[in-house]
């Protein structure tokens, strides 16, 4: 076996870790930086309290961001970074503000729109200014991945854009911060994790790190999800999804993501379903139409971590969704039967190539029909 592995984020993992904000900065020698966050955060204080934590090393705030960032909020913040000559990005919130400050903090160094590289029709450079991330939810991993999601309004696509410059430097990972998330957040969030986990398994690119990695990821996320849904406040659950969001986090920026992360992406810019809750949708269908692949390897990870096989495990994905009151059906979902080919044709994302199991837009149309 021939491998090569980078993961070049520095990880600061704990509780009440972000209470150190100012010496992390100092430390690492970083100052001028400004603030990415959801706007949320803005209207909760919490924005105004991560200000005071840096001791003026932050000293501008952008929270233009929409739940799907788009490519004109990266623009925009990448202007205001030009203009105020800013020197580091801290960004706090879910997958949306980290991914935009993300592509931000590279595109910032170019002249040009970030359109022109999410478009595929030039690449990044190696420079970017450097990115603390700090995770308010336990599900996106984008705190140590190397991709991020935008949302093109005018070309009508949500797709991911991979670069080795979207590492963050620092991840702060604080589970403190995931304690006030709402039932419905943190059911959504924890399925993107999930969704990560078992879809880096299953990849075609999967490696023994990544593997192992994914096995304790599920493990901690069928244990810890419906704690963590039932009681916002059980501490131990918070810390458990937030360790298992990062694990996951580090599989699929290995290993990549699989045909329900495909899936999600239409499910999302067409329907507006969060998109964690977008994945599971389609994830225990998928595990069914791998399980059999590759010597049964989904089989093997079910069963080291309690199940009886895949199928179990497919079963129990699909109460939890049940229990935590996600969308289920196409009915649930606000999808019609003549909307099927359509959705299928456009669930053919480059994600689906790493499947196991080959993908057609006719397997795609049957599984869709199977949702009633």
């Amino acid at each position: 076996m021939n491998l090569t592995y980078k993961q070049p984020v520095k990880i600061i993992f704990g509780s009440n870790k972000l209470n150190d904000l100012y010496s992390i900065l100092k430390e690492n020698e970083l100052q001028k930086g400004m603030l990415v966050c959801d706007p949320y955060f803005i209207r909760s204080g919490l924005a105004n309290k991560i200000m005071h934590y840096s001791k003026g090393l932050l000293t501008d705030v952008f929270f233009d961001i929409t739940s799907n960032p788009t490519v004109s909020s990266v623009d925009t913040c990448a202007e205001i970074i030009r203009h105020k000559s800013i020197k580091f990005l801290a960004a706090l919130g879910g997958g949306s503000a980290l991914d935009c400050a993300k592509a931000a903090a590279s595109v910032c160094l170019t002249k040009n729109s970030i359109v022109q590289y999410h478009s595929g029709d030039r690449k990044l450079t190696n420079e970017h200014i450097p990115l603390i991330a700090i995770p308010t939810t336990s599900g996106t991993g984008s705190e140590v991945s190397r991709k991020a999601v935008l949302t093109d309004p005018l070309r009508g696509i949500k797709a991911p854009i991979s670069c080795d410059n979207f590492y963050p430097t620092i991840a702060i990972i604080d589970p403190v911060l995931t304690l006030s998330l709402p039932q419905k957040v943190t059911a959504s969030t924890g399925f993107d994790a999930l969704a990560h986990a078992l879809e880096a398994y299953s990849s075609r690119y999967h490696r023994p790190e990544s593997d192992a990695y994914c096995i304790e990821a599920s493990r901690l996320i069928f244990e810890y999800l419906p704690k963590a849904y039932q009681n916002g406040s059980d501490m131990e659950a918070r810390e458990k999804m937030s360790e298992a969001s990062v694990l996951a986090g580090l599989a699929v920026d290995i290993a990549g993501t699989t045909a329900s992360h495909a899936c999600s992406y239409p499910l999302t810019y067409l329907y507006n379903i969060r998109h964690g809750e977008a994945c599971a949708f389609t994830l225990d269908s998928f595990i069914r139409i791998n399980a059999e692949v590759e010597e049964g390897r989904l089989h093997q990870l079910a069963i080291q971590i309690g199940f009886k096989d895949a199928y179990h495990m497919a079963d129990r994905i699909a109460q939890m969704k049940t229990e935590m009151g996600m969308k289920t059906t196409l009915k649930d979902a606000g999808i019609e039967f003549s909307e099927i080919e359509n959705l299928a044709i456009l669930s053919m994302q480059p994600d689906m190539i790493n499947n196991p199991v080959a993908i057609t837009i006719d397997k795609l149309i049957k599984m869709y029909h199977s949702l009633v």
